[in-house]
């Protein structure tokens, strides 16, 4: 799926888990820049990501975005665009990520311009994160903290149009992204 947004292009890999993001920018030479960034999050990743919120990531973001808390959101963000970030092997065996990876990305206008995009763009936000977030996290969560657990199949998804997403009130939007990330809805390119 290709969205275009403010010259920008998201698209998941064809039977890849990675997410490509061509982000446009303009760099510190006063060029813009047409370039081609990779994020990906592992099933290992995503547990520990889940793992680290007291009841997990989605009700933790549910429960910023209900107390309007927009310093953390802002935090969330900044460590999920991180924390997913990376280069591919030339031989696509590896998905490469360090702190050097990280801190040059980080330092780029390519990643201001990420950011701004997924803190003013809910639409952009949803597909960000259902682009690096695959819906069985719960389950592969759950798999780690006990063998008991039963997992509970969520209901069927709202399915939402992105025209329907544009008409929401400002609140409703804030909770838009904690929604998507439950897996209540799911945003329909139409």
């Amino acid at each position: 799926m290709i969205s275009k947004r403010s010259g920008t292009a998201t698209k998941r890999l064809s039977r890849s888990p990675v997410l490509k993001k061509t982000i446009t920018y303009e760099d510190f030479n006063g060029e813009t820049v047409n370039e081609d960034f990779f994020f990906h999050l592992s099933k290992a990743e995503l547990v520990e990501l889940e793992m680290s919120h007291q009841g997990g990531l989605a009700e933790s973001l549910q429960k910023i975005i209900a107390d309007e808390d927009g310093k953390s959101i802002i935090a969330e963000f900044k460590n999920i665009i991180l924390s997913a970030y990376g280069k591919r092997s030339e031989d696509g065996k590896r998905f490469v990520k360090n702190a050097t990876i990280r801190e040059e990305f980080e330092s780029s206008e390519a990643y201001s311009a990420l950011f701004m995009e997924l803190v003013t763009d809910a639409d952009a936000a949803v597909e960000f994160i259902n682009g690096i977030v695959p819906s069985n996290l719960g389950e592969e969560a759950a798999k780690v903290t006990g063998a008991d657990l039963e997992v509970v199949k969520p209901p069927k998804p709202q399915v939402m149009s992105r025209a329907e997403v544009r008409k929401l009130s400002t609140e409703d939007m804030q909770k838009l992204g904690a929604r998507v990330a439950a897996g209540e809805v799911v945003i329909s390119g139409e």
